[in-house]
């Protein structure tokens, strides 16, 4: 023992130096040593494996577990549960671990990676005729080489296309796709004249630039345009605006039906969502979101999660959520070494990620506080490096110099087999396959084996990786193909928490469904929306002064709605109400259901971009406004007003243009309020905002117009 390390044993207590010096006795070396001592002294004496020796798979087998010097029995699942029994009873792990390991355990809430976004099935079908819609389809599905149609995968993006088509859109396909998702496919008119024969109808290939004459010279001809693909511009992986742009002229609705590439920043997923009037997720989007959704959810236990694949470092978060939603872990690839390495197991280093041992013993940690067992092999099929083609099996703790693993070994798969058999749910993430494999293991095909079996016994199964669906597709054709999904990189940033940005880029939908009865006394009377409510001092001061009218606030900022809704209940106000939402896609959802007439909608003060043309308001787009002319009662008011006059105009110019023809501008001349410009003097309302009161105590201008809802449209 080195001199540092004996000034650190010094600082110890003398239970603790016994237990260092004793895991070093065991060969496990100083450092190991210290990253044992750190799990002993924490978890005061939970379950540790057969030091540098064995395993935490010994967990599953009713043998002897130290458990702080003393013995007891693993019992396995009591209930749903895993319980211990020997002569000391389970501790309370909650008191016993530092806070930095109860903050790493999230829960379901914090995973805001799920935004509700808008759909293609929730758009009335005759908003789509003769519309232009762009639809990013998946050529990982509809161009792959083993095409199954009645996968639900397949099934779900055809039918984005033939729902669009038989609506009476106008469709522009879009996609980039290469030789290794299909060896035929490179050009154009291959992939449309085979996308003519799946979808039974005339695609035909376009150039990017022009395309729009195309669909005109093409309309009798042909029923679908196919544009150029997409990864021959390098604008497209760079998210060039102008190529954005570009992409979007003349495009009415967007579609992604993409979802394995939502977590790329993508001209074709991201960017353009910035020049289309709506973009909505397509069937098979939905359909692969929803799968997801399900995935985080533990609604059937006991819940595994066997993980494959290596990169612990940049996977640990992902690897926290696992550890705090299942009730066990299998670690079945490279990173099963990480965690055999930080319990002091001799593994090759270089088959080790210096970097990711903190985080692999945290996870360690995480698993211990709830009390669920960590598996990974306890042997492996090795190749030498000196003789090729040599295969031997060694155990997981003595593989020897110039040997690496290429399979985990017969009695792994024992443990694993035994340790799964009472699982009603499981998820199987990354490939079982290590550095020098470069094929199928014959592992993983017995796993996905072991897998399919439960299936056929009421075991929820999801698959996660484009290698381990292939694992089951070759051996289990009796395997829900509704449980795969092919992009593992997607997932991951899921379970990590992090926003997808290809589905941030879509429309919102509103999450809820709102109980009126609850929200106002009496849901019937008339009511006013205030579209940007701030902190709302406009709306409650109208609400406080019209007793016989209904005020809604629709305020992207939480906080100050979340500021609102206390004074309204403070207040004991029932007239007034404030949501936390994005106007610009929620609005036709919450408003439709009211049962009550709309009377009223303003909008004031809206914060300009000034990097755009007309300084436009990013949030006063197309679909905002034609909702608000459909919605809006016949004689009902828009409000509009600002202290920049661009910006007024350039509202009331939209509100004019996509109004659909019912909406005029109320200007009597005659009126002693109209000002210069058309603009009216005074707020008709006699109540200001506190930025309008702002704006008038500096003396500066407010330009402000009143648009009404015509009873004849034109």
């Amino acid at each position: 023992m080195n001199t540092a390390s004996n000034r650190r044993v010094l600082l110890l207590s003398r239970a603790a130096q016994r237990s260092y010096r004793r895991f070093c006795c065991e060969g496990v070396g100083h450092q190991h040593a210290e990253l044992l001592l750190r799990i002993e002294e924490e978890a005061k004496g939970y379950v540790i494996s057969k030091l540098g020796s064995a395993s935490l798979s010994t967990l599953l087998q009713p043998k002897p577990i130290l458990d702080n010097g003393k013995y007891v029995t693993f019992l396995g699942y009591r209930g749903n549960r895993f319980s211990m029994r020997g002569t000391r009873n389970v501790l309370d792990h909650a008191k016993t671990f530092s806070h930095r390991v109860k903050e790493k355990v999230c829960d379901e809430s914090e995973l805001n990676s799920f935004p509700h976004v808008q759909t293609l099935r929730r758009i009335p079908k005759e908003e789509l005729l003769r519309k232009v819609v762009m639809v990013r389809f998946d050529s990982t599905i509809l161009l792959h080489e083993d095409l199954h149609q009645q996968s639900p995968s397949v099934s779900n993006a055809l039918f984005t296309i033939t729902y669009l088509y038989n609506a009476g859109a106008k469709i522009i396909l879009v996609s980039n796709w290469s030789v290794k998702t299909n060896s035929k496919f490179f050009a154009a008119e291959s992939v449309a004249e085979f996308l003519s024969v799946i979808l039974q109808l005339k695609v035909v290939p376009a150039k990017l630039v022009g395309r729009m004459q195309s669909i005109v010279e093409n309309e009798e001809k042909s029923d679908i345009l196919l544009l150029e693909n997409l990864s021959q511009f390098r604008e497209e992986l760079a998210n060039c605006s102008k190529f954005a742009e570009l992409l979007s002229a003349g495009i009415d609705i967007f579609v992604n039906d993409a979802f394995s590439q939502s977590h790329r920043i993508l001209v074709s997923s991201v960017g353009i969502t910035s020049f289309c009037h709506a973009c909505v997720a397509g069937f098979h989007f939905e359909g692969a979101l929803h799968q997801l959704k399900q995935l985080v959810v533990s609604n059937k236990k006991p819940y595994l999660a066997i993980i494959g694949g290596s990169n612990l470092l940049e996977k640990a978060a992902a690897l926290h959520f696992l550890a705090s939603r299942c009730d066990g872990l299998v670690f079945v690839g490279m990173m099963a070494f990480q965690i055999m390495h930080v319990q002091g197991l001799p593994v090759p280093m270089k088959l080790v990620e210096p970097a990711a041992n903190e985080e692999a013993l945290n996870i360690i940690q995480a698993a211990k506080f709830r009390s669920i067992p960590i598996l990974f092999p306890e042997d492996f099929w090795c190749m030498s490096g000196r003789r090729e083609n040599q295969v031997e099996l060694f155990p997981a703790h003595c593989i020897p110099d110039g040997w690496v693993p290429v399979d985990i070994g017969p009695k792994s798969l024992g443990k694993i087999s035994s340790f799964l058999s009472r699982s009603k749910k499981i998820l199987w993430i990354g490939p079982l396959k290590f550095g020098l494999s470069g094929h199928d293991t014959i592992g993983a095909s017995k796993l996905a084996i072991m897998l399919g079996q439960l299936n056929q016994k009421n075991c929820d199964i999801t698959v996660v990786g484009n290698l381990t669906c292939k694992a089951f597709t070759m051996v289990s054709s009796s395997f829900s193909i509704h449980n795969m999904a092919g992009s593992a990189s997607v997932v991951w940033e899921i379970l990590r928490g992090r926003n997808l940005p290809g589905l941030m880029a879509l429309d919102r939908a509103y999450p809820f469904e709102i109980d009126w009865s609850a929200t106002y006394r009496n849901p019937a009377r008339p009511l006013v929306v205030d579209i940007g409510s701030g902190n709302g001092l406009f709306l409650l001061e109208m609400a406080r002064r019209r007793k016989d009218l209904n005020f809604l606030g629709l305020e992207i900022n939480e906080k100050l709605v979340s500021h609102c809704l206390s004074c309204v209940q403070q207040s004991g106000m029932r007239n007034g109400y404030f949501i936390a939402t994005n106007a610009t896609s929620t609005f036709r959802s919450i408003i439709s259901s009211y049962p009550g007439k709309l009377v009223l909608v303003s909008i004031q003060c809206p914060d300009p971009d000034f990097n755009k043309p007309q300084h436009c308001w990013s949030m006063l787009q197309r679909p905002l406004i034609e909702a608000i002319a459909d919605l809006l009662a016949s004689d009902g008011k828009v409000f509009l007003q600002s202290d920049i006059e661009g910006v007024a105009m350039r509202m009331k110019e939209q509100f004019l243009r996509h109004g659909k023809g019912k909406l005029v501008v109320m200007q009597d001349h005659s009126d002693n309020n109209i000002g210069q410009g058309g603009w009216l003097k005074e707020n008709p309302f006699g109540m200001h905002s506190d930025w309008e009161q702002h704006v008038i105590d500096r003396g500066a201008p407010m330009y402000r117009l009143i648009l009404f809802k015509s009873t004849v449209s034109g």
